[in-house]
């Protein structure tokens, strides 16, 4: 057992590891990328949300000076991708969403490019649609995947005794039952999806923003009948992700195909109006939640079933009642669950996943609830949480073990102040709360969800990370880079990290479920220890100590009792290296965590640690104009340890604008299957201008089993953000509302209501 000092890297600040490069224009992202005799690809779409495709006529396009390859599905092999193979690379007999991929062309410019795309003729036959999941339930509404049968396409089911339940509805003192209305979101990532491809001597690279790249890559060989191991990864920087990166799209199995045709490199990048309407959204619900309680506050039974619009096609967001339903069933001490969710195919932009992963959605209705829940019992919002709030120990409905949890803390730190708060005429202040669960050790949704490390040392003592785990500008390489600083004893700047390609990195499952820190971290701890062993081993002999007596710290191999005996770790890497049995430093290490894939009941620990956080909202409610100004957040997030506090503020600011948005403007307009506001004008986005005081508080609860303890907070920062806004609103009002975004219209809306019903009220009396 090797001595530790006190931590001098764990725990401290520190600037992104990429900072550099990104603020001077050094980074490279997909758009700055080029390779010599590069075509740039163009993809036509189909502007007709259902219809049947009778005729593509691409002769003018080919005669195309400049044009090098048109591809249309009868190019293709037909091999389907996505989630449930029911999405074609190219269409070629029928399109189910405005959008869908009809021909892919490879010219020698992009103006080039656009003008072939202009020049291919589709005759369609238009077929009616279907835009609402409820209308696309019923028998007789049109299929959008006729060959399935049904619009249904997949449904989630989860209860514990169902006896038990029923009596504890029976028994309640309050019973609650309303409907939450969510809407389709973007991600809004400042880089646009894009990818380039080269096709060389049989075998693939591709360049791609990709958030899965090992995932990824799997993907690309089904799709393209390519064996895995003639594809290589190779990831510039990511000018965001949140979830939409973590699919494959059909226009980068075509690159792929152009490129494989021309043979020549070919890149595709999106335009802005084509990434609100071709990538992937974050997924509308409809939500009917029941909430029962007895007359103390304590919850004793919830159930909720849930309408999904999936639109066209399965993609990542098919599957976010998976998480949805951990809300449910697991935020609060809650003994008796029901929950139900259909996913339907529609006409609309079908969803992937976005950050927080359908949590947010049911966080809006369940912390909606419990607000409601305490003004129903004449109670503090803050004590009805408390009351229920999950601890360490908890083993919650669906057999998820919680192991450190400080929710009682954050719930505290947030919560102080809540109610109506002093006014001015005109204007009126409240303040809500409202506290989530999510996943933060990992998430088991594959057979493994571990993570390769590798870190080796060279003899002028440099550290090279090579780990699989992507950096979507999180900043998990600036943590990763900490932890083997911390172990080696090295200077953090002596640490370098290699993730963006692969044919140098080790597996991981991707970028997604807030797992970076804990399951990257964990493999990367690991591999530096393995190195650190080494050191230690080989610095006992030269300094005739035993290897418990040694530490290492400032590039020093150190004895603990007798400071001033130490050996450079420069020289005693050279050392061994140029010894008779010469050694590399190099330790290896694989971290998958102590998690199980749920059950056909949705029953298992799908992750080694879960994160817990509150946020407490101040607004200022304009009753003439019904306008909401946001004043400050109090955000208090349970992390386990902060590894490096500086990325955790900014984890915890973004996160929370994030949730603004969605709580106030965001909406992704889609009116019959068309985004009608596919610019960042008439989407308003929230910019740092709209963004308030956001105080962020860390709360460290030391997770057994993260690397010094740290669990996942990614997701975390935008689960609860949108649920306070509301309570917020509700406390300075009295206006409830529960569809998102909360625009100044539905706040007039619900005033004016109000008006009537105390107006009505004094009549009466």
């Amino acid at each position: 057992m090797v001595t530790t000092l006190t931590r001098t890297i764990i725990g401290k600040s520190a600037t992104k590891y990429d900072a550099f490069a990104k603020v001077t224009g050094e980074a490279q992202y997909i758009q700055d990328l080029t390779q010599p005799r590069m075509l740039w690809g163009k993809i036509l779409r189909s502007s007709l949300p259902h219809a049947r495709i009778l005729n593509i006529d691409t002769s003018r396009a080919e005669k195309l000076l400049g044009v090098k390859a048109v591809l249309t599905a009868k190019d293709l092999s037909g091999r389907p991708i996505g989630f449930g193979n029911d999405n074609e690379i190219l269409k070629g007999t029928k399109v189910r969403c405005v959008g869908d991929e009809i021909a892919a062309v490879a010219a020698v410019d992009e103006a080039t490019a656009l003008e072939a795309i202009s020049l291919i003729k589709v005759e369609y036959e238009p077929l009616p649609g279907v835009f609402d999941p409820i209308l696309a339930l019923s028998d007789s509404s049109v299929l959008v995947h006729e060959g399935k049968g049904t619009n249904l396409s997949m449904d989630y089911h989860f209860e514990t005794n169902i006896a038990a339940l029923d009596a504890a509805m029976e028994q309640a003192a309050v019973i609650l039952k309303d409907r939450f209305t969510l809407p389709f979101v973007t991600s809004a990532s400042m880089g646009t999806h894009g990818c380039m491809a080269m096709f060389r001597n049989g075998e693939l690279t591709m360049w791609t923003p990709t958030q899965v790249p090992f995932l990824y890559q799997h993907e690309l060989m089904m799709a393209l009948g390519i064996p895995g191991k003639r594809i290589r990864v190779i990831q510039p920087a990511i000018g965001g992700g949140f979830g939409a990166k973590l699919d494959m799209y059909p226009y980068e199995a075509s690159c792929a195909h152009l490129s494989m045709v021309t043979g020549q490199p070919v890149k595709i990048v999106f335009t802005r109006e084509e990434e609100f309407q071709a990538s992937r959204p974050r997924q509308p619900m409809l939500i009917d939640l029941v909430t029962a309680a007895d007359g103390e506050g304590h919850l004793l039974a919830r159930t909720a079933k849930v309408i999904c619009d999936n639109g066209a096609y399965n993609s990542w967001g098919a599957t976010t009642p998976f998480v949805g339903m951990q809300t449910i069933s697991s935020l609060y001490r809650v003994p008796n669950i029901r929950y139900d969710a259909q996913i339907v195919y529609t006409n609309n932009p079908y969803s992937s996943a976005m950050r927080g992963y359908g949590n947010p959605q049911h966080t809006f209705a369940v912390e909606s609830h419990m607000d409601m829940l305490a003004t129903k019992l004449g109670m503090d919002p803050l004590t009805v949480r408390l009351i229920n709030a999950n601890q360490s120990g908890d083993i919650t409905p669906q057999n998820m073990k919680i192991t450190s949890c400080a929710f009682s803390e954050t719930l505290s730190e947030a919560g102080k102040n809540l109610g109506s708060l002093p006014s001015e005429a005109g204007k009126l202040r409240g303040k809500g709360l409202a506290g989530m669960i999510h996943v933060g050790g990992g998430a088991r949704v594959y057979r493994s969800d571990g993570c390769g490390a590798v870190v080796k040392i060279d003899d002028m003592g440099r550290v090279v990370l090579l780990t699989g785990a992507t950096d979507i500008g999180q900043g998990s390489d600036t943590v990763l880079s900490q932890i083997v600083a911390e172990v080696l004893g090295v200077d953090l700047k002596d640490v370098r990290v290699i993730n963006n390609d692969s044919d140098l990195t080790y597996w991981d499952v991707g970028s997604h479920a807030s797992r970076t820190t804990f399951v990257a971290g964990n493999a990367a701890k690991l591999a530096a220890e393995e190195v650190r062993t080494q050191i230690v081993n080989a610095a006992a002999e030269i300094l005739k100590v035993g290897p418990d007596q040694l530490i290492l710290k400032d590039n020093r191999v150190v004895v603990t009792n007798d400071p001033e005996l130490f050996i450079e770790l420069t020289k005693l890497i050279r050392a061994m290296h140029f010894r008779q049995d010469g050694k590399l430093l190099v330790g290896m290490a694989f971290y998958d965590p102590p998690t199980e894939m749920q059950d056909n009941k949705f029953m298992g620990n799908v992750s080694a640690a879960y994160s817990f956080g509150a946020h407490g909202v101040e607004v200022e409610v304009d009753t003439g104009t019904g306008v909401v100004k946001v004043l400050q957040v109090d955000a208090a997030h349970d992390v386990g340890k902060a590894i490096n506090p500086l990325g955790i503020q900014g984890q915890i600011e973004g996160g929370c604008v994030m949730g603004l948005g969605y709580a106030l403007s965001e909406e992704m307009k889609v009116r019959e299957g068309r985004v009608i506001n596919a610019n960042f004008l008439d989407y308003r986005l929230l910019t740092c201008v709209d963004a308030p005081e956001i105080r962020g508080k860390i709360v460290e609860s030391d997770e057994q089993q993260g690397p010094f303890g740290a669990k996942g907070v990614g997701e975390a920062c935008c689960i609860p953000t949108a649920a306070a806004v509301a309570n917020a609103i509700y406390a300075a009002t009295g206006v409830r509302i529960k569809e998102l975004p909360i625009t100044p219209a539905k706040v007039l809306q619900g005033l004016n209501d109000l008006r009537k019903t105390t107006d009505n009220s004094e009549i009466e009396n």
